[in-house]
């Protein structure tokens, strides 16, 4: 897929409609990490992550960064992990911002180019949570997490691409250019959505 814009399609679109989506996407990822998560010693895995692959994939990186640290950020408030919030943050945009900026600047043509996008940003998120693990919880638990934190990142990696995959060859999916969603394309987007939160809240 072409991609024109620096910072990732959908850049040309209706502030309302821009803000909408964000939010859209920011509550999936809240739903994916704050519902569908697995208990471990010191926090969770959980699903949310590959919302935040697919919003880089298809809406662009502010929108990614958004979403990601919306989305999970409020999460770890609600489910009591205060100290957990800033870094979530932090890190979760960081990884979207690492996404879009190689996906759209550095390898704008490439095919897999949001691949490597996610997997860099990955290891940004693996290793920065495994620091902010270190001073709380010490380097003996943060290490014995690192593999749980690397399954969950991969997780998030490969169903945030398959999604991507399916969702990229709808006719939901504007094209780059111009990227203005017709009403059609707004129904539809709405119908995926609604799949979307009838699969978490199933």
């Amino acid at each position: 897929m072409q991609k024109t814009h620096s910072s990732g399609p959908a850049r040309a679109c209706d502030p309302t409609l821009d803000m909408a989506i964000t939010g859209l996407m920011a509550a999936l990822v809240f739903t994916g990490t704050y519902f569908f998560k697995i208990p471990t010693a010191f926090g969770y895995t959980h699903l949310g992550d590959c919302m935040i692959i697919l919003t880089v994939c298809l809406f662009g990186t502010r929108r990614g960064m958004l979403a990601g640290a919306i989305g999970a950020g409020l999460s770890d408030f609600i489910a009591g992990y205060a100290a957990w919030v800033l870094p979530t943050i932090v890190l979760k945009g960081g990884w979207a911002l690492i996404m879009g900026l190689i996906m759209y600047r550095l390898l704008p043509h490439f095919k897999y180019s949001w691949l490597a996008g996610a997997v860099t940003g990955g290891i940004f998120h693996v290793i920065g949570y495994t620091l902010v693990k270190i001073p709380l919880y010490g380097g003996g638990v943060a290490m014995a997490e690192c593999f749980t934190l690397i399954a969950q990142t991969a997780a998030g990696i490969v169903l945030g691409g398959v999604a991507y995959t399916v969702l990229s060859r709808s006719p939901a999916i504007p094209e780059p250019s111009g990227m203005k969603f017709s009403l059609k394309s707004q129904k539809k987007i709405t119908f995926f959505s609604r799949f979307f939160f009838i699969i978490f809240y199933s």
